[in-house]
């Protein structure tokens, strides 16, 4: 992954697909402004496919999507769950989930973190040394950038 890489939450993955969703509008605006491939991780996916099975077409229309390589998964849990498992421990007082933990773990392997999601939660979360936050898009703010 580049410096510049964009890693996707399940979030607007489900807002992108769901029009439903309040923040589908929004997704769709700053996923045309994105470049793809956009990273995710097997757990992004598993609880995007998951949550998309009550949208009509959705788990298809998220098919097609990684079919047309839109989201790459360079991450392994495999390789990493030892910090994986520290960064849930870290954040137990937290609604931390495990998707959550897998894009903070490969976040840290950037230079500039960028988490396309619209999980307040990343707010909260900081790098496993605490010397920075994660960036984020987040739709509750409409605010591009990153968080204080």
């Amino acid at each position: 992954m580049a410096k510049t890489d964009v890693l996707i939450d399940a979030g607007p993955l489900i807002a992108f697909f769901d029009r439903r969703d309040q923040h589908h509008a929004w997704t769709k605006t700053q996923m045309a402004h994105l470049t793809t491939p956009l990273y995710a991780c097997e757990a992004v996916l598993s609880e995007a496919f998951h949550l998309l099975e009550h949208v009509p077409g959705g788990t298809q229309q998220l098919i097609r999507f990684l079919e047309r390589g839109a989201v790459a998964v360079p991450f392994s849990y495999a390789n990493h769950a030892e910090h994986i498992h520290e960064i849930m421990n870290a954040y137990a007082d937290q609604p931390m989930s495990f998707a959550d933990a897998c894009l903070v773990q490969m976040a840290e392997r950037q230079a500039v973190p960028t988490i396309f999601t619209i999980d307040s939660d990343f707010q909260v979360y900081r790098s496993v040394d605490g010397s920075r936050s994660m960036y984020s898009f987040l739709a509750c703010s409409m605010r591009l950038g990153p968080r204080p």
